[in-house]
């Protein structure tokens, strides 16, 4: 892939999505043209039209009836997987579908992979430029927090969770992902640090979501992230 005569790396997206029927149209239609070959959608047993609104912009839509972040992701996974090994993506960029993220960060957050330099990419909010209100004080919290552990428990320098993210799929498949619902993002970082895989993070932008997040937007959702992220940061101590 470093030499000019090389074909260009083949990137496919993956976009867990649950109720995010007013905000993936805008999602998909923002991704830069040129760069992805398939945006995989994942329906994640949606009460809405998410799925319906994903496929008519054009997205490959999956459904992944059992709730729960890291359920979708390893759906959008096995799709990249399940193709003929010849036919597999060569990196594959993780994106929310509630708008939070700028999906044109998406050119900035893989140049580290297609220069080489890195095996896993953390698009960084804390880096970037936030929008009053897009992060609330849990999350920054909590963000301080678990990067701070990763640092002192792992050597992993993070300065965030941030769900935008791509990686070399060789690289995944060693990681061996597991998690099933709010520990997924950390899972991946740590793991990471524990395989000694190049991991480098890129400021990106972040704007209110549209809509209320499941997570941050609920008291029950807020202690069940933080609980199941410090669960899995030291169950592999």
């Amino acid at each position: 892939m470093s030499d000019s005569s090389s074909p260009l790396p083949v990137i496919d997206v993956i976009i867990p999505a649950y109720n995010e029927e007013l905000s993936i149209a805008r999602v998909l239609a923002e991704i830069p043209a040129g760069l992805v070959r398939e945006v995989i959608v994942v329906d994640n047993n949606s009460r809405d039209r998410t799925g319906e609104v994903a496929r008519a912009a054009g997205a490959m839509v999956l459904h992944e009836p059992r709730p729960g972040y890291g359920h979708a992701c390893l759906a959008g996974m096995a799709r990249c997987y399940g193709r003929p090994s010849t036919e597999q993506p060569d990196i594959i960029v993780f994106l929310d579908g509630d708008y939070s993220d700028y999906p044109e960060d998406m050119t900035a957050l893989v140049a580290p992979l297609l220069r080489q330099e890195a095996d896993m990419v953390i698009g960084s909010r804390a880096l970037g430029q936030r929008e009053a209100g897009s992060m609330l004080p849990q999350q920054l919290f909590g963000n301080w927090l678990a990067t701070t552990l990763l640092r002192w428990l792992y050597g992993a320098h993070f300065t965030d969770l941030g769900p935008f993210r791509a990686i070399r799929r060789e690289a995944l498949h060693r990681i061996g992902m597991q998690d099933t619902t709010y520990g997924w993002t950390v899972e991946m970082q740590l793991k990471a640090a524990k395989l000694g895989l190049r991991s480098v993070e890129v400021p990106v932008r972040y704007r209110r979501r549209i809509g209320v997040s499941k997570v941050s937007g609920t008291v029950k959702g807020t202690l069940g992230a933080g609980y199941k992220i410090l669960w899995t940061i030291f169950r592999y101590l």
